[in-house]
C-alpha cells in the first residue's frame, strides 16, 4: 500500500526485500486473498473452480486409454528422516501365508488368508496438503481462527474428506526441468521458479493454463534423488516455486498445483532473515489453494515429451479421512 493505493507485488525475485519476509508475505496475502469468494461457509477454496463442464472437457482428453500413476511408493525406503515426527510408512502383516499353511488361523474347511496394517504420517509420501494444514497469523482458510478449525479432534471444518469427490479435472504438466535445463532435465537445488518461467514453459509446450486446471510442475529433483540417494530431499535445498509466483497462482484460477519435490516452493526460502515456507503461508490460508507434494512426474514427463501432449484427465482423490489436514494419494493421469 503506497499513498493509500494498493500496489501489485512484484513478480521479480530480485525485488524481494530479503530482510523482510513478513512484509513480503503480508503484501501478497492481502493482494491475493480469496476470503469470502465462495461464501462464508466454504470448505474447498480454489477447488471450487472445478465444475462439471471442466470435467467433461478433461474427459475429452482421453484418447489412448493410457493410465500413468503419479505416486511414489509407500514403504520404509522413502525419503522421510523424522522431521516433525514424519516417518516413512511401516507395513506390518497380521496374517500370512505361513499362518494359513500351518492351519493356526482358526478358519474351517482349509480356507486361509492374509491381512495387514500400515502406520504412517499422512504426508510422508505423495500427498495433498489440505486447507487446514497451514495458518497465517492464527488465521485459517476463509478468515476463520485456526483454533476454531483444527483441534485435537482434527480439522472440524475443512477436513480433507470434503474433497473426496472433487479432484478430477484437466491436468497440465509444466516440465520446468526439461524446459529450463534441457541438457539434464533437472533444475538445480535452490532454483526459484518464476511466473515468467511457468508462462514460458506453457508456451514452449503449446499448452494453456486456466480456470479449474490442476498444474503439475516437474523440477526433476525426484529423478536426481533416485539416482544419487535421498540425501536431504525431505526438507533440504530444492528447486521450487518462488514466493513471487503467488500472483500467477491467483490470476490463473487454477484449482490445485503439485510438484515432485518435498515442499513445493524453493528451498532455501528466498530470505536472509528467518523464514519458513512463505508461499505456503500465502496460498493455503489466503488463496485457499490445495497443494500436492512428492508426486512422481518422471514417467508422465517422458510420455508427454514423446507425444507432445501436456494435458490429460487427472484423478487425484484424497482418502476421506475425517478431519485430516492432508492425505496420501495415488493420482493418475489418463491420456
Amino acid at each position: 500500500m503506497r499513498g493509500g493505493i494498493m500496489t501489485t507485488p512484484s513478480e521479480n525475485p530480485a525485488d524481494l526485500d530479503r530482510a523482510d519476509p513478513e512484509g513480503e508475505i503480508g503484501a501478497r496475502a492481502e493482494a491475493y486473498r480469496n476470503w469470502g469468494r465462495w461464501g462464508e461457509d466454504d470448505v474447498l477454496g480454489t477447488l471450487n473452480f472445478i465444475d462439471p463442464a471442466k470435467r467433461i472437457e478433461a474427459a475429452a482428453l482421453v484418447r489412448e486409454g493410457r493410465v500413468v500413476s503419479l505416486s511414489q511408493s509407500f514403504d520404509t525406503n522413502g525419503p522421510q528422516k523424522g522431521w516433525r515426527r514424519r516417518t516413512n510408512p511401516v507395513h506390518t502383516m497380521t496374517d500370512t501365508g505361513v499362518d494359513a499353511e500351518r492351519g493356526n488361523q482358526g478358519f474351517p474347511h482349509g480356507i486361509g488368508g492374509a491381512d495387514d496394517v500400515i502406520s504412517m504420517p499422512l504426508q510422508c509420501s505423495t500427498q495433498w496438503d489440505g486447507l487446514g494444514h497451514i495458518f497465517d497469523h492464527g488465521n485459517a482458510w476463509n478468515g476463520r481462527r485456526a483454533g476454531d478449525v483444527v483441534t485435537s479432534e482434527g480439522d472440524l471444518i475443512t477436513g480433507i474428506e470434503h474433497a473426496a469427490s472433487v479432484i478430477v479435472s484437466r491436468g497440465v504438466l509444466l516440465d520446468l526441468g526439461r524446459h529450463l535445463a534441457p541438457e539434464t532435465g533437472e533444475l538445480a537445488d535452490g532454483y526459484a521458479i518464476t511466473a515468467g518461467d511457468l508462462d514460458s514453459a506453457a508456451a514452449a509446450q503449446g499448452v494453456t493454463v486456466g480456470r479449474g486446471d490442476i498444474v503439475l510442475v516437474r523440477t526433476g529433483q525426484l529423478a536426481r534423488a533416485r539416482r544419487d540417494g535421498w540425501g536431504d530431499y525431505a526438507g533440504g535445498p530444492a528447486p521450487g516455486l518462488s514466493l513471487t509466483t503467488a500472483g500467477w497462482l491467483h490470476r490463473t484460477e487454477i484449482a490445485a498445483i503439485a510438484t515432485d519435490s518435498w515442499g513445493f516452493e524453493v528451498r532455501p526460502n528466498e530470505f536472509d532473515a528467518p523464514a519458513f515456507q512463505p508461499l505456503h503461508q500465502v496460498v493455503i490460508p489466503n488463496l485457499g489453494l490445495t497443494i500436492g507434494e512428492m508426486w512422481d512426474l518422471e514417467t508422465l514427463g517422458e510420455v508427454c515429451a514423446a507425444s507432445g501432449r501436456y494435458d490429460f484427465l487427472l484423478s487425484a482423490a484424497p482418502l476421506p479421512i475425517t478431519g485430516a489436514v492432508g492425505s496420501p494419494i495415488n493420482p493418475v493421469a489418463i491420456l
